[in-house]
């Protein structure tokens, strides 16, 4: 009985000891990562304002891919570019073997011409489907590059005590492409970015203009939707104005249409489990003020969380169009998803839940919240669909300010405070070396 005693109080103490150093050996991290984080600031927001005022769009973000492979080799990074078509991959082999563990921002801008009075405001003009446009990064997605950037010196200077594989993935096109081209992160993946060595993990993060800057947003499970593209096409019978009986009128129907479509969300859908949208953004039909016209196009975009509500609301929107023009006499052909499919951004629930401490050291327990599910939508996406993920937001609204007042992200107005990007430094290394810890071989 004694000996079976003080075995068992042995191994507890074994175990408290193990427990006790793994803990300080992360708050070590913690600390090494927070002091790091303070040399490379200035950096960060020196990078974040070159890309700033030199956007470019999806698949051609040349200047920036050259930027970005330039400071990796710097770093003594391994360097892979021209992947996906301008993506550009590191990759850093730590001194112990252990996991691989992706990290992933966004490159591209929008088409948005930019109102800030910024010293490093865009002007910068390029074409787009054809036709001029202003090109501006309205969306964070500079920040996403700079801080990543920051990430790989920070983490390149701890490279000894790094137990595993940090692969860096600089991708092209989240927010879509050129008519007729393939790209962003399925395109990647489809290349081969998670092989190679094949990543067990990937983190990303998003900044967000009406959160307060310290602050992290996270969710498990599905936090931002999965997006289709939908086209209406509406054809009835043209006529002269002056005559519509003689008419079968597209305009009107697709004014039904879209009045109809209105009860998917509030009568077919439980929005008490998940939310659900559908809009229809654009209506092209006519071009005489006394000419019934013969077709109108509408376009739009549908958001849920689920497989469930995305078979049920794709289902419904094809049988309200169908159904509605064929009540009037005309035609409905639908297509859905149209140009772009992103899937859930789902958010694996184990992953999350073990490696929220880590966030919580790097913004502090009372700043780390969890967040409602978000309609936009994200091709990050694609990756967790292939390996377990976590996406998170961070603050880049000054403190104080008035979340109304905030500009968008998507608009001429968007701006985020450079004392934002400490907080995604910190978090996204801490979550490096935290899950090194927990998974080492």
């Amino acid at each position: 009985m004694k000996t079976n005693y003080f075995t068992s109080l042995l191994l507890l103490f074994i175990c408290l000891f193990s427990l006790s150093n793994i803990n300080a050996q992360k708050t070590n991290h913690a600390n090494a990562i927070s002091t790091a984080a303070d040399k490379i600031e200035s950096k960060v927001i020196a990078w974040r304002h070159d890309i700033h005022e030199h956007p470019e769009l999806g698949n051609h973000e040349v200047r920036t891919a050259a930027l970005i492979a330039k400071h990796l080799q710097s770093l003594g990074i391994e360097v892979k570019t021209g992947v996906g078509i301008t993506g550009v991959v590191g990759i850093l082999k730590g001194g112990k073997p252990g996991p691989v563990v992706a990290l992933r921002a966004d490159m591209d801008a929008l088409p948005v011409e930019e109102k800030n009075n910024l010293p490093y405001c865009s002007k910068v003009k390029t074409m787009y489907n054809g036709k001029e446009t202003f090109v501006m990064h309205a969306c964070g997605h500079d920040a996403h590059v700079a801080i990543l950037m920051g990430v790989a010196e920070m983490l390149s200077g701890m490279k000894k005590e790094l137990k595993g594989t940090v692969k860096f993935i600089f991708q092209p096109a989240e927010e879509g492409v050129p008519a007729g081209e393939e790209g962003g992160a399925a395109l990647m993946i489809k290349e081969g970015v998670l092989e190679n060595p094949k990543v067990d993990v990937i983190f990303g993060l998003h900044m967000s203009a009406q959160t307060e800057v310290g602050k992290i947003n996270y969710r498990p499970g599905g936090f931002m939707a999965a997006v289709g593209t939908v086209k209406i096409t509406v054809k009835g019978k043209p006529s002269h104005g002056a005559y519509p009986w003689l008419s079968v009128d597209p305009i009107v129907v697709a004014a039904q249409i879209i009045n109809n479509l209105q009860t998917v969300v509030s009568r077919n859908v439980n929005i008490t489990q998940n939310p659900a949208v559908v809009t229809i953004g654009s209506i092209h039909g006519g071009n005489r003020d006394n000419i019934i016209s013969e077709n109108v196009e509408m376009l739009g975009t549908v958001r849920t969380f689920t497989d469930d509500d995305e078979k049920l609301v794709y289902a419904r929107i094809r049988q309200i169009a169908e159904k509605t023009a064929e009540s009037a006499g005309a035609t409905a052909e639908v297509i859905l998803p149209y140009e772009h499919y992103y899937p859930v951004t789902f958010n694996n629930e184990k992953l999350t839940a073990a490696m929220l401490p880590s966030l919580q050291k790097a913004a502090g327990k009372e700043n780390v919240n969890l967040a409602p599910a978000v309609t936009g939508a994200e091709d990050f996406s694609f990756f967790q669909q292939k390996v377990p993920g976590m996406y998170f937001f961070i603050g880049g609204m000054p403190k104080g300010a008035d979340v109304k007042a905030s500009g968008p992200h998507h608009t001429p107005s968007f701006i985020i405070d450079d004392s934002a990007f400490k907080t995604g430094l910190k978090a996204t290394c801490n979550l490096v070396l935290d899950y090194m810890e927990m998974n080492k071989k």
